[in-house]
């Protein structure tokens, strides 16, 4: 790495330079996410139905008891052998919120159309703990723009990210993350969705990393990451999870 070698007193005021444009950022997120706060709401009126640990169940009991639900769109196919790199370098970041965001009010759960026995034995190859649930044979995936059938692939183009996106950066699954609030008289609705980089700030391994003398020193988003017993340090996953 080619960086410039100062004085303390010359890298204190390159800091200071940087600090302005950090409060910059902090003052825009403020912004960002009061105009978030404020988006506008649709009722949920499709009866979606998703296997669980505990049995079938209606989304509207997967707020279990709480008024807001974050749902993530978990990349994990019905024909997949192993969840996508990527969700489960976030999901890894996800345990040690639950206390915290079931005692705000809010339940963190991960939805994906692999089926449940699938699901499972991936998540204890992980040794997560979160919710995770399957949305195997209802449309919640496709209704909410993160699973995509071969005709849609061979179509051209899908909708992903509020936008039509040409099918050679897409594949049948994609991640995403959608927020859902249930009132007293136990309506639902959608109030936010985010889809491809929107899920970056979830991953604090990331928010360290650009703090870090390297950066995330990568070559194209994320291309560093692996699911986290497969790096070369780390033992290797039981041959029955694979």
């Amino acid at each position: 790495m080619d960086h410039p070698v100062v004085t303390r007193e010359e890298w204190l005021e390159a800091r200071k330079a940087l600090l302005l444009r950090e409060k910059e950022e902090t003052h825009l997120r403020d912004k960002v996410r009061a105009e978030r706060m404020a988006l506008p709401w649709v009722r949920i009126e499709t009866d979606y139905v998703f296997d669980t640990p505990s049995g079938r169940k209606t989304l509207a009991e997967l707020f279990d008891g709480r008024s807001q639900l974050m749902i993530y769109h978990f990349m994990l196919g019905p024909d997949w052998e192993a969840g996508c790199p990527g969700c489960s370098f976030l999901a890894d970041h996800l345990d040690g919120t639950l206390p915290h965001l079931n005692h705000h009010d809010v339940t963190l759960i991960c939805v994906s159309r692999a089926p449940l026995a699938k699901i499972d034995a991936y998540k204890r190859r992980m040794g997560w703990k979160f919710p995770w649930v399957s949305s195997n044979g209802s449309n919640f995936n496709s209704d909410f723009h993160v699973s995509f059938s071969k005709d849609e692939l061979a179509s051209g183009s899908v909708f992903y990210n509020f936008r039509d996106t040409p099918t050679e950066n897409a594949h049948d699954e994609l991640p995403g993350l959608s927020a859902f609030y249930k009132d007293e008289k136990g309506q639902i609705f959608h109030t936010y969705s985010s889809y491809a980089r929107g899920g970056e700030e979830l991953i604090g391994t990331l928010m360290i990393l650009d703090r870090a003398p390297k950066g995330r020193n990568e070559d194209s988003t994320m291309n560093f990451v692996r699911r986290h017993d497969e790096y070369e340090d780390q033992p290797k996953a039981a041959a029955c999870c694979h």
